[in-house]
């Protein structure tokens, strides 16, 4: 349950270039990159709502440890996959549609940090968070 909150974008490391081997062209990269992403997260038990907001849209998105679905990145990218619970970390794997590429993510509490990292073509990227 620690992940329950408000997470507010605080910095990123490498994402632009784990963007560029994604495939996604150099204007959605700045923008991605400067997106003030907002996530709010609701877990009960193996539930999970997930709310994020950006300055490139709103979503919401309910899924349940170990149960696939579907998602749709911001670019439009188009993914199946599910989260599983591994300690204290959530981990994602991701087929694209498009490609059948797998996108590994992991979500963890680091401190009083939410830490997101996405691992593509060997590319990773951390995206860092703090409660607001």
């Amino acid at each position: 349950m620690a992940f329950n909150g408000t997470w507010k974008i605080d910095r990123n490391d490498n994402y632009e270039k784990f963007m560029e081997a994604m495939g996604v062209n150099v204007v959605k990269r700045k923008i991605g990159a400067h997106d003030n992403l907002k996530i709010t997260i609701h877990q009960d038990g193996n539930k999970f709502v997930i709310k994020e907001s950006s300055n490139l849209r709103t979503i919401e998105l309910e899924f349940t440890l170990g149960v696939n679905f579907e998602y749709s990145l911001a670019d439009g990218t188009e993914l199946s996959g599910s989260w599983n619970m591994e300690g204290n970390k959530l981990v994602g794997s991701f087929t694209r549609k498009d490609n059948g590429k797998v996108i590994t993510a992991y979500r963890e509490i680091v401190g009083d940090e939410l830490v997101q990292t996405y691992i593509y073509e060997g590319v990773e990227a951390k995206r860092i968070f703090k409660r607001g």
